[in-house]
């Protein structure tokens, strides 16, 4: 799912890149490019969360069978290896990230229907009307928020306003900053629901990346939109 997330994705950004007569061709190849970091970012960011488990396996870092990714790992490397790259592709930067967002959010709702079925990034116990009988990574069904459906259903949410409000943002980036605060914001709330062991590593550092994301964004927007 994370493939077939990527590969949606990659299409959705080049349709973008078309709508905003953008060269699509360099906006493949950059996106392609940043794909690489991106993996490894998440990874490594997955990883550092779990040190504790990696340190005495190390072998296992870079295993694909145990899955293992966080998508705050992937979208600050993308940032960073960007700036030379769009430079040196003669693609404006804001321009080139507010086509990535629906790259991002294609990419977001395949990957969490996959960590769904994964049983990943599951929800905590409920006895609620809400919840639903599924498994996390061990094999344990409770009945759970299903955390994943909704952060899928929040991308897609996203989706949505991104192709709506797209031609009234005041700014190349724009709508990447609003939307990727709309997304840290509602992660906020998510987190608070995810089954995480004794609110272990994982869920401070995805709080703290989501506050650090909400933050930022604020701050960029109010400088650049004036």
């Amino acid at each position: 799912m994370l493939y077939v997330g990527l590969v949606f994705g990659v299409v959705a950004g080049n349709l973008a890149a078309h709508a905003a007569a953008l060269d699509t061709l360099r906006v493949y190849i950059a996106t392609i490019l940043l794909i690489i970091p991106a993996l490894l970012g998440a990874r490594l960011l997955f990883v550092a969360s779990e040190w504790k488990y990696y340190r005495r396996n190390p072998r296992r870092i870079w295993n694909r069978s145990d899955g293992g990714f966080m998508m705050y790992g992937a979208v600050p490397v993308m940032l960073l290896c960007s700036i030379p790259l769009l430079r040196a592709m003669h693609l404006g930067f804001g321009a080139f990230w507010d086509v990535s967002t629906f790259t991002i959010l294609v990419g977001m709702i395949f990957t969490r229907v996959g960590c769904l079925l994964n049983g990943c990034c599951c929800g905590r116990e409920t006895r609620s009307w809400f919840g639903i009988p599924l498994p996390n990574t061990r094999g344990i069904w409770l009945r759970r928020v299903p955390t994943q459906v909704l952060e899928a259903a929040c991308a897609a949410l996203l989706l949505i306003a991104a192709m709506i409000i797209w031609r009234h943002t005041p700014f190349p980036g724009a709508l990447f900053l609003l939307i990727m605060l709309s997304y840290a914001s509602a992660r906020l709330l998510l987190e608070l629901v995810r089954e995480h062991a004794n609110r272990g590593r994982q869920f401070r550092v995805a709080y703290a990346i989501s506050v650090v994301f909400v933050v930022t964004s604020i701050s960029a927007l109010a400088v650049y939109w004036r």
